[in-house]
């Protein structure tokens, strides 16, 4: 039975690849959904849900925002970039830590291929 979390960028902490390695991502990574992982309208919120095997990740506009940019055509840079023109007030810095936390955390439960 799939599991449900409210989460957009709280997914829970890195694990880590096999070995105790951190995944590392690199300005020029062209980050994708994951094998079997689809993006769907949610209409119980109005929102978005990430549908991976035997996971709903309920995304919230933050969440949204980003992995709607994930095509594996777009680097990691672009998608900062994208995103800091984006939003009011964005500060690059904090955002490009953000986007690399994000895309670890999600890289490391297979939803996100890197």
């Amino acid at each position: 039975m799939p599991t449900r979390e409210a989460t957009g960028a709280a997914v829970p902490a890195p694990r880590g690849v096999p070995g105790g390695a951190m995944r590392e991502i690199h300005g020029d990574t062209r980050p994708r959904l994951g094998q079997y992982v689809r993006m769907r309208p949610d209409r119980a919120t109005g929102g978005y849900v990430l549908l991976g095997p035997e996971t709903v990740v309920v995304l919230n506009q933050t969440g949204h925002a980003v992995l709607r940019l994930c095509d594996g055509e777009r680097t990691v840079d672009e998608i900062v970039a994208s995103l800091v023109a984006g939003f009011e007030d964005a500060d690059e810095p904090t955002v490009r830590g953000q986007v690399h936390d994000y895309l670890t955390r999600l890289a490391d439960r297979n939803l996100v291929a890197l």
